[in-house]
Parts: structure tokens; C-alpha cells; sequence
């Protein structure tokens, strides 16, 4: 239950979604009866009739930025710089760089004539402290230069096609910028479709949790329960607050749209069923026997092998029932990661 290799699998590669739908809530809709076990199929379109008038439905509003530059060494060489830290007005980010060659402290890389960065320093994890010496602020450059910083298993796809997925790898509520990866159970909400959930008395709140890479980063320790994850900022209004609180007391559900939502809600969860509001940051890591105080449903992707992700479902599921689930999705054809189909677990 506590060993990495518990959650070490194959997912055929045909089965890595390398595009969504064509429309968002017709992707497949896996519905997990956590205590029967009890295992049905559905399209995501069908939500509304799996929850129950009066359920909370937590969203996760962050919204990706284009954190992915492109830049040259002084000798010309190749630099593709992806930014870690999507919030704050600091000059100075920690990123991650790919270039053929050993980069080194002090280097600069260019962006263009006016705008270039500087390499500061190194951390442990592999990241890289960079200072931008930038023309404009760092966030504006972004939007205008970058790229949405897609996921590694997705094939890059051509100049082309990044306005599509500029749009495409963002919630239809996304709001408030921050992120470097998107929430991705929340790509599979239509605006239709969230009209038609709020219709069937489902109540929809929004928390911000801005994703970082920490959420990602490699599991290397055997015993998982050792991982740590990096502290990510997040903020809980009052009104979600309250009708989450409310929901508790009534014994009514919350239901989290995404692993970014859970561990927002579970880090302002008191075990007496009172809800903190307001703003800060949280390394919450959830791995099997951990206990649940406020969070009684998960909406979530198929995710990768080993992965921080995949032990939250597991603490929430069991992994007997995970490992089932999964090998179902397999033989069914299921669709795997960001842009592919969902898991509804209650």
C-alpha cells in the first residue's frame, strides 16, 4: 500500500490521449461506487443524472498560463525554458531548461534583441533559478511570446495548432491566472453542461489552487509516504466556505472536480467539520489511510503511472478497486491523462 512499485503500471500507448473530443463533455464517464465497488459506463454528458439535487460541486478556477519559451544561447545554441511559477510580479522564477548542451550559471539566454534571462543558480530537483531582463513584465511577455507548456506524453503539434490548444488546455471557468499545468478533470465541462448541473440543483463553487510542477515531479523515494509535494498557493471564498461547511453539517455531498480541489478543500477542513476560508499555500500530501474530512466524491482523470495523483485516488478509492478500475478502462478502451476521459468516484 506504501511502496511505489503498488502504483507502478503499463497503459498501452494508443490509449494516451494526444487530443480531447471533439466536444467536451462527450468524453467517457467511468462512475465508481467506492463502497460496493460497483462499476458503470456513461459519457460525461450524463453528470447531471448521476448527482443529486443539493450536492456541492467544487471547481478549481485557475487558469493555465503560456509558460513555455523558446530562446537562444550566445554560441546560438537551442534553449526551451518552461516557467514553474505562474503567479507573483518577481523578476526571478524558478524554471526548468532543456538545451542540448550543459548550461551554465551566469549564462544568459536570448530571447530577441531587447529581452534575454539569466541563469542564477541550481536547486536540488533539477530547476533552475532564472532573473528575466525583460522589456515588459514578465507576465505580458508570456502571453505574448509563450506557449501553453502541454504535457511531455502529448506530441508537440505544429505552430499551427497551438491556438486550438491554447484554448482546448484550458476550464471553460478558468479565471484567475497561475497555473503551469491545468486542472484537467475540469476540461471536460461545457458551459451547457454546467448550466444543466446548477438546473438539477447542484450547486457549483469555485476555490483557485494555481498548479505547479511540484504536483508532477518524480516519485523517487520507495516508500511514498516519504514524497513531498511543493507547496502550491491557493484561495477559498466565502461562499464556498460556507456551503461546503453547510453541506457537511447537512450531510450533504462535496464532490471535488480534480485532485487540485481535494487537496484545497482537505487543507481548510477542520475534523469538526468547519471550513477555513481565505488564502495561503498548501503541501497537503494524501496517500492511502489518510482520512477524509470534508470531500465525499472526486471527479478525476485516468493519471500517470507512480504519481503523487494516483495516490490520492488511491487513498480515497482503495488501490484494490484503483487497480480494478484501471484495468477495466484498459480493456475498455478508455482514453488516459490530460486530455482523456474521466473517473466520477462516490
Amino acid at each position: 500500500m506504501y511502496q511505489l512499485k503498488d502504483y507502478l503500471f503499463q497503459i498501452p500507448n494508443h490509449l494516451i490521449a494526444q487530443e480531447p473530443t471533439e466536444k467536451r463533455d462527450e468524453s467517457r464517464l467511468m462512475l465508481v461506487n467506492r463502497l460496493s465497488g460497483a462499476i458503470s459506463h456513461h459519457l460525461f454528458k450524463d453528470l447531471p443524472n448521476l448527482l443529486r439535487p443539493g450536492d456541492v460541486l467544487v471547481i478549481n478556477n485557475t487558469k493555465v498560463i503560456p509558460a513555455r519559451l523558446y530562446g537562444r544561447r550566445k554560441t546560438g545554441g537551442k534553449v526551451e525554458v518552461l516557467v514553474l511559477e505562474g503567479y507573483g510580479e518577481s523578476s526571478q522564477r524558478r524554471c526548468l531548461l532543456k538545451s542540448r548542451k550543459k548550461l551554465a550559471l551566469g549564462e544568459e539566454i536570448f530571447f530577441d534583441q531587447e529581452n534575454h534571462a539569466r541563469i542564477l543558480g541550481t536547486l536540488q530537483d533539477g530547476s533552475f533559478v532564472i532573473e528575466f531582463r525583460l522589456q515588459l513584465d514578465l507576465n505580458k511577455f508570456l502571453k505574448e511570446k509563450g506557449e501553453v507548456p502541454l504535457p511531455p506524453y502529448i506530441s508537440h503539434p505544429g505552430t499551427e495548432r497551438m491556438p486550438y490548444h491554447k484554448e482546448r488546455y484550458q476550464t471553460v471557468y478558468s479565471e484567475v491566472e497561475g497555473s503551469v499545468a491545468a486542472p484537467t478533470a475540469g476540461l471536460h465541462f461545457s458551459r451547457e453542461l454546467l448550466e444543466r448541473i446548477k438546473g438539477a440543483g447542484v450547486k457549483v463553487l469555485p476555490i483557485t489552487l494555481h498548479v505547479g510542477y511540484g504536483t508532477f515531479k518524480p516519485v523517487r523515494v520507495q516508500d511514498i509516504r516519504e514524497h513531498k509535494v511543493d507547496p502550491e498557493p491557493f484561495y477559498v471564498p466565502i461562499d464556498t466556505a460556507m456551503e461546503v461547511e453547510n453541506a457537511i453539517k447537512e450531510n450533504r455531498r462535496v464532490i471535488c472536480v480534480g485532485t487540485t480541489s481535494v487537496r484545497t478543500i482537505e487543507t481548510v477542513a477542520n475534523k469538526n467539520g468547519t471550513i477555513k476560508l481565505g488564502s495561503g499555500f498548501t503541501d497537503l500530501m494524501i496517500v492511502p489511510g489518510y482520512r477524509f474530512k470534508a470531500v465525499s466524491g472526486i471527479i478525476t482523470n485516468f493519471h500517470l503511472s507512480g504519481t503523487s495523483l494516483l495516490f490520492l485516488v488511491a487513498a480515497f478509492m482503495g488501490l484494490d478497486l484503483l487497480r480494478q478500475a484501471y484495468e477495466i478502462a484498459v480493456k475498455k478502451g478508455y482514453r488516459f491523462y490530460s486530455y482523456g476521459d474521466a473517473m466520477l468516484i462516490l
